[in-house]
């Protein structure tokens, strides 16, 4: 039976092969968690583990990693305010693996309730610090990265210089900048959109691991790139997630595989929509996410 994805990289509907015939390796960015998932966030995964069925029912043998975020998620894409976790432990009186794992376990309660499986393999961000710092490492080796007051950046328009940054979205850089701030010398970066491969702690950071620049945690973006490399290779058939990542995160995942690997991380990209609630996306910083509570009385109910 032949099957067509829509990939986002190509902007096409395209005839599915996997690398390795009668094996799928799929990675799907999990739930960064610092708080309860939401109906939206839930979108996603429902959506995946429908995909999941659906190949292993065409005679797949699929392995599908979707990671747990559990450290280095700032409050904004482009390293920007607080410690999602550290902010959510200080605000609770908890230590943040608290958090991790009240949540870790609330989300996995959330997901029997929709009768999703289990990823084949679940890993956590701070179980692969080894490995994000490698791999920062390698992509400073490789000149597309630099280090500044024990902050690793990576340099895009370096980067943009031998390999198209927005090719997901497909935007050129200079629509890109357009859209980001001056750093009018007030920031530690080369170019405005630059982003972190590893972020300097400071004393009071409750989440922090030594590394060669010193006392830090990962950024964001790295994290599924180095996961994904260890269990699905550098190269493997479907990276997924909702479609607001596509634009940054998925975006700085293709450059640092790129930047590292010289090569895309995956053949096809797979987007999810975002619920709405009265028109807006429903979102954690909204306010207007429908939580556990709901999906229990809908259950109930059915």
């Amino acid at each position: 039976m032949s099957l067509k994805i829509y990939n986002t990289l190509s902007r096409e509907k395209e005839l599915f092969s996997p690398i390795e015939e009668g094996l799928v390796g799929m990675y799907v960015c999990g739930p960064t968690v610092y708080s309860d998932v939401h109906l939206g966030n839930c979108r996603t995964f429902i959506s995946f583990d429908v995909i999941y069925r659906y190949l292993k029912y065409l005679g797949y043998k699929v392995r599908y990693v979707r990671n747990i975020t559990d450290a280095g998620h700032l409050e904004g894409d482009r390293d920007l305010g607080d410690d999602k976790f550290t902010k959510k432990a200080k605000l609770e009186k908890l230590e943040p693996m608290e958090i991790v794992q009240k949540y870790t376990l609330g989300f996995h309660d959330v997901m029997r309730i929709f009768n999703t499986l289990p990823p084949s393999i679940e890993p956590t961000a701070t179980g692969h610090i080894t490995e994000q710092i490698k791999m920062a490492e390698q992509i400073i080796a490789n000149g597309y990265a630099y280090v500044v007051d024990g902050t690793v950046y990576f340099d895009v328009e370096k980067y943009n210089k031998e390999k198209p940054y927005g090719i997901l979205t497909n935007r050129k850089l200079e629509d890109l900048l357009e859209g980001t701030r001056d750093l009018g010398g007030q920031d530690e970066k080369r170019g405005r959109l630059d982003f972190a491969l590893w972020i300097k702690a400071k004393p009071e950071h409750l989440m922090q691991w030594p590394s060669p620049w010193g006392m830090g945690f990962p950024g964001w973006h790295i994290e599924c790139s180095a996961m994904s490399e260890k269990y699905l290779g550098k190269k493997f058939d479907i990276h997924g997630g909702g479609m607001d990542l596509a634009a940054t995160h998925h975006t700085n995942e293709i450059a640092q595989n790129q930047a590292c690997y010289k090569t895309s991380p995956a053949n096809i990209w797979m987007h999810t929509n975002m619920l709405t609630v009265n028109g807006a996306r429903m979102s954690k910083s909204a306010g207007n996410g429908f939580y556990r509570v709901s999906y229990l009385q809908a259950t109930i109910r059915c």
